[in-house]
């Protein structure tokens, strides 16, 4: 009897750590990669976020943006008795409205999750605070819907983790208020090892149960396994619920959604995406749908970045970027925004492979504090199309002034201080006349869009 007990409990620790193991192997000696005196940080220790409530207390709440003026909030418990429900009002401890709605649950190899809860709320009115309580149990938590209208501040954090450095990006990136929280792929790094699913949780939960964080996914959330798991994302699909049937998408690794006067696109690039996948049919009909009237500004996001000197993953984007960025360019999307490399760098706008006015800005932003360390390694001498590149953690903010403006800033984590590190004014592409007159359709024929 009590070896049949030992092998339930430590044979599959053992299995999972010896095939999926959370920690890094040996890291490279740091090297300065750039002229300054700001000397890089190693890697830290993972952050270990024990469940303190009770088996029917939520845990590892998180909202997130679906459709106009609505909110889903997604939580778990231990206890499968727990009702799916959200009780929310305007005035602390008072709750005017009670949503119910569903939940799932799943199994990884020997790890059985909690019950997953996905609660739709609304409709909301803007900028406005909810005190909300889930389940009719435990704590009160409480958000800001964005506004209705500019300005609206982003927050872009990729690779996240759950390390000493992803806490001191996020309590950097809490000490100034912001709308949205977007992450373009990598959030735990549980690389299968499930409990590290629930950690992450744990960890990004005062952030993310006040303000919306949109995801999309990295190749830390693919955990396919060959026969048993062949297809992947079964962890993150049950966590992270994203708006992609709002959208028109049919997948939760592609969708869209708008805030604010902007649209948002994220893109998956750990699915198909050739010109024959319904993700690039997506994305083609997803495009031809907005209005730039209504939403001036529109960013993209994706894991693998389609352009980088860096010499870490070194071209993995460019079969996708070689697929979609017809697409992208014709739409005159403003931004896109990369993960995967873990480094900070931005270039100037680009259309294949060319500085190009009418092209997006790529910036990637993969440095929030993932357990692997920093990309250290840069191509010498540098692409005349990257303007700023620096090997540190960190995290960037994007302030939509108004349909004309933005200000991007990225700030370094440096230990007690986020240091504004590198920022720059951008100009939406909606007010170039010159770029709408030389916008092509597929069959070549121009498309005038001088009313913009």
């Amino acid at each position: 009897m009590e070896n049949n007990s030992w092998l339930k409990h430590f044979f599959p620790l053992l299995l999972t750590f010896f095939f999926f193991s959370p920690f890094p192997l040996l890291q490279p000696s740091l090297a300065l990669q750039s002229d300054d005196n700001y000397v890089r940080q190693p890697p830290r220790q993972i952050v270990d976020t024990p469940h303190r409530r009770s088996k029917s207390d939520p845990q590892q709440v998180h909202i997130s943006l679906v459709g106009k003026n609505y909110m889903r909030v997604t939580w778990i418990t231990d206890d499968k008795n727990v009702e799916s429900k959200v009780e929310y009002g305007k005035v602390s401890g008072k709750y005017d409205a009670t949503v119910v709605g569903e939940h799932t649950s799943y199994h990884y190899f020997f790890y059985s999750s909690g019950k997953i809860h996905h609660v739709k709320i609304g409709p909301l009115e803007a900028a406005t605070t909810y005190y909300y309580r889930c389940g009719g149990h435990g704590p009160e938590f409480s958000f800001k819907t964005p506004p209705p209208n500019f300005p609206i501040e982003f927050v872009v954090v990729g690779d996240l983790g759950q390390t000493e450095w992803t806490a001191s990006t996020l309590t950097h990136v809490d000490s100034k208020d912001y709308d949205v929280f977007l992450l373009p792929g990598d959030l735990s790094y549980a690389d299968s090892h499930q409990l590290l699913w629930d950690s992450f949780g744990r960890l990004v939960e005062p952030y993310a149960s006040r303000r919306p964080w949109m995801v999309t996914e990295g190749n830390h959330e693919v955990e396919t396994f060959p026969i048993i798991y062949p297809h992947g994302f079964k962890a993150y699909n049950a966590r992270w619920l994203m708006p992609y049937e709002e959208s028109g998408s049919t997948s939760n690794l592609y969708y869209s959604f708008d805030v604010s006067g902007c649209h948002i696109i994220m893109l998956g690039s750990y699915t198909d995406f050739d010109q024959d996948s319904a993700q690039y049919k997506w994305l083609e009909s997803d495009l031809c749908k907005v209005d730039r009237m209504k939403t001036p500004w529109v960013m993209v996001l994706l894991h693998a970045p389609w352009y980088n000197t860096n010499l870490a993953h070194k071209g993995e984007g460019e079969s996708m970027r070689k697929s979609m960025e017809d697409l992208l360019y014709k739409a005159r999307v403003d931004v896109v925004f990369a993960g995967h490399v873990h480094a900070y760098e931005r270039f100037t706008r680009i259309y294949d492979n060319k500085a190009d006015p009418c092209g997006p800005v790529y910036i990637t932003i993969g440095d929030g504090g993932n357990r692997e360390g920093l990309a250290l390694m840069f191509e010498n001498p540098s692409s005349e199309l990257s303007l700023y590149r620096e090997p540190s953690f960190g995290h960037g903010r994007l302030r939509i002034v108004d349909g004309t403006r933005a200000h991007w800033s990225w700030h370094r984590n440096n230990d007690s201080d986020a240091y504004v590190a590198d920022e720059i004014w951008l100009e939406n592409l909606t007010k170039s006349k010159s770029c709408w007159l030389n916008t092509q359709d597929n069959d070549g024929s121009k498309v005038n869009k001088d009313e913009l």
